[in-house]
């Protein structure tokens, strides 16, 4: 199992390769090798500030020699006009890790603007919003840094940290009871200590989970007065997550039934990138 600093080189390493080739021949026909410069980080647009650590990564990948200074680190309140960090070095390695940094830098603080949008909604509450796996493929790791940048949450990383037994794992296991004393097993079997999430669609489902022993239900597509009611079945014996189709107008009804964990796939899914523009100085 790769770190998350292994799978962060990795994205760089694809990044490079799709996009630097072998060279931007724009840039190395046009800018002498030994010219040297310094361009700084503009925010156009109001938002929460990500990516900051991992555009120092991109830089240091590329070029070892380029000097990062940062204003405003990651997780702040930014405004147009502001100015997050400048890097000064060989203006041939500004030039050709600009849209890559850029790429990841818009990407990210768009995820966690609207992170700390749904979570600002929740003030007060328990819940805690979390994201999904509707992520941009080979960016997850960044996209749910983006989103605890943001005030969110992560649920499970990938398939591999977590059993989340979903409907149809249920139906082609043959009911909740089944699919969770097979995961039982599977765990002490392989020596895994994973905790157990199960998806459930009426009461009967919640009894069964309930009676299982599962660390966590998931409500699927409830709504908030079905909720409610299933929040006073369960009891706090377990975890509880709402998730299916709750936007952000309907985030705070959920809340407030006293779920702790409202999963929102629009976090990472269709994110709106956060407008910046990296210029000379």
């Amino acid at each position: 199992m790769k770190s998350k600093d292994e799978l962060i080189d990795d994205l760089l390493t694809l990044a490079f390769a799709e996009d630097v080739g072998d060279g931007d021949h724009t840039t190395l026909s046009t800018i002498p090798a030994d010219a040297r410069g310094k361009q700084h980080l503009i925010i156009k647009e109001p938002g929460i500030l990500a990516g900051v650590e991992v555009a120092r990564k991109v830089f240091e990948k590329f070029d070892p020699e380029l000097k990062m200074t940062v204003f405003i680190p990651d997780g702040t309140e930014v405004k147009p006009g502001d100015i997050a960090f400048e890097v000064e070095g060989r203006v041939q390695s500004l030039l050709q890790t600009e849209r890559i940094m850029l790429n990841i830098m818009q990407r990210m603080s768009g995820i966690a603007t609207t992170t700390h949008r749904y979570q600002q909604e929740l003030q007060g509450l328990k819940a805690k919003v979390i994201d999904t796996r509707k992520t941009q493929p080979g960016m997850r790791i960044l996209d749910k840094e983006a989103v605890r940048i943001g005030g969110g949450g992560n649920h499970r990383i990938g398939l591999f940290d977590m059993i989340l037994i979903k409907d149809n794992h249920n139906d082609f296991a043959g009911g909740i009871p089944n699919s969770v004393a097979a995961a039982k097993a599977y765990c002490k079997e392989k020596g895994k200590d994973l905790k157990i999430e199960v998806e459930v669609r009426n009461d009967e489902e919640i009894d069964q989970a309930l009676a299982a022993g599962v660390d966590r239900i998931m409500l699927d597509n409830f709504t908030p007065e079905r909720t409610a009611e299933a929040v006073k079945r369960i009891n706090g014996a377990t975890e509880i997550e709402s998730s299916g189709g709750i936007t952000l107008a309907t985030l705070r009804a959920y809340g407030e039934t006293g779920v702790d964990f409202i999963s929102v796939g629009a976090l990472t899914h269709s994110v709106k990138g956060l407008d910046m523009s990296f210029k000379a100085v």
